[in-house]
């Protein structure tokens, strides 16, 4: 997770900065700051991310797929139904 990965980072920075004993304290009050504030964005794994571009992708494959079989039903019924087309009438 992008967010777990910037927590383990600026957690580290502070760890290196703060190793004598009342740094020790900021840097637990720190951690929870900064865990509840990535606790309200509204942030996505790599993996999440992935598995839904994936899910688009495929989805599009199928959008594609659709269109083309739409193209082809109504070349194929527009050289039928040339003649007699019943919304002509409306």
């Amino acid at each position: 997770m992008l967010a777990q990965r910037l927590f383990d980072e600026v957690s580290g920075k502070l760890s290196e900065v703060m190793a004598a004993g009342p740094a020790k304290d900021i840097e637990k009050n720190m951690r929870a700051v900064l865990t509840a504030a990535f606790a309200k964005l509204d942030l996505v794994t790599r993996e999440e991310f992935e598995v839904q571009q994936a899910v688009l992708a495929k989805t599009r494959e199928t959008l594609v797929a659709l269109e083309n079989r739409i193209a082809a039903l109504e070349a194929r019924s527009g050289a039928v139904s040339d003649a007699v087309n019943p919304q002509d009438d409306f």
